[in-house]
């Protein structure tokens, strides 16, 4: 808890191992109100499977906190068993709220109706991974479009516009149409993929493609693309603005420089080519910033469903 605290640059008041988790609450609420923290949030600790002991415990730090909100966290991996926890906990604690975790899998969005029925309460939070900014706020709506095959491309833009600034995007669609998209560019955008979550993640976002279906993780060599990137990196600044000037010597020492085979270097060369030109053919008659003002109103044309 003390190295996630520091990750997120948030106090963390633990208590020693073995010692009485109330008093550790108590102690945490008097500092919070001592030193005016705008929140306080108590961990409890956590069980695979309901016991007695665990209840008891829950219940008397509820006690000792009045906490404003209780939210129950469930793993959404354990199928029935959170379901009998929603219900255990919701008879006793009251809780306000949900957190669903390892939601990634379209298939596990039928725990997420059992436990808003069994529990009687709303999923605030959602998690589709073990880092900080997998946590987000659960959308029934775009959880619904997800089990429909229809994708969730909203969470895809709003993961997109936080990891490339509209300057920035307006810079590479000005490049893509001027048919200044080079390797370096190509390299940035990798770099823009990664900071969007895992591959598996982002691509369970997507929608399905008629006759073909969705593009799966199994699909899909994330190890690839580190290939990829130690192929560009082993090129010189020339190169990687002119692709063209790569030779066959040139294939060999850069092979060389990046682990990998001449072919594998030849092979991406093709790929980039390929996917240049159907950029600039996309790109065609667009202006900059298109992309971006298409998404804000895509936002508010879409219907707002009210929960399960």
């Amino acid at each position: 808890l003390r190295q996630l605290g520091s990750q997120i640059n948030v106090e963390v008041e633990a208590g020693e191992a073995g010692g009485d988790p109330v008093e550790t609450a108590r102690r945490a609420l008097k500092r919070a109100k001592d030193e005016r923290f705008q929140a306080l949030i108590v961990d409890s600790a956590g069980r695979l499977s309901i016991d007695e002991e665990m209840m008891a415990q829950a219940e008397s730090l509820r006690s000792a906190v009045q906490p404003t909100e209780t939210l129950l966290v469930l793993d959404s991996m354990t199928g029935q068993d959170a379901v009998t926890t929603a219900e255990t906990f919701g008879t006793r604690l009251e809780p306000t709220g949900a957190i669903l975790t390892k939601l990634d899998g379209d298939a596990r969005g039928g725990a997420a109706l059992s436990l808003v029925e069994a529990a009687g309460v709303p999923i605030i939070f959602a998690s589709t991974g073990e880092r900080i900014e997998d946590l987000e706020p659960f959308h029934p709506d775009r959880m619904a479009s997800r089990i429909l095959g229809m994708g969730d491309v909203l969470s895809l833009i709003e993961k997109a516009e936080a990891a490339i600034s509209e300057e920035e995007s307006e810079e590479m669609e000005r490049k893509i149409r001027e048919a200044r998209f080079d390797l370096d560019d190509f390299l940035n955008q990798l770099q823009m993929l990664k900071q969007m979550g895992p591959l598996q993640n982002v691509l369970g976002m997507m929608p399905k493609i008629p006759g073909i279906g969705r593009i799966t993780d199994q699909e899909i060599d994330e190890k690839q693309l580190v290939r990829v990137e130690a192929i560009i990196r082993s090129m010189t600044p020339q190169e990687r603005s002119r692709p063209e000037l790569i030779n066959a010597s040139r294939r060999k020492r850069i092979a060389t420089g990046s682990g990998t085979q001449p072919q594998d270097v030849s092979r991406m060369l093709d790929q980039f080519a390929q996917m240049r030109k159907m950029l600039r053919s996309m790109a065609g008659g667009g202006v900059p910033g298109a992309g971006r003002r298409k998404a804000r109103k895509a936002r508010k044309a879409l219907p707002k469903m009210k929960g399960f």
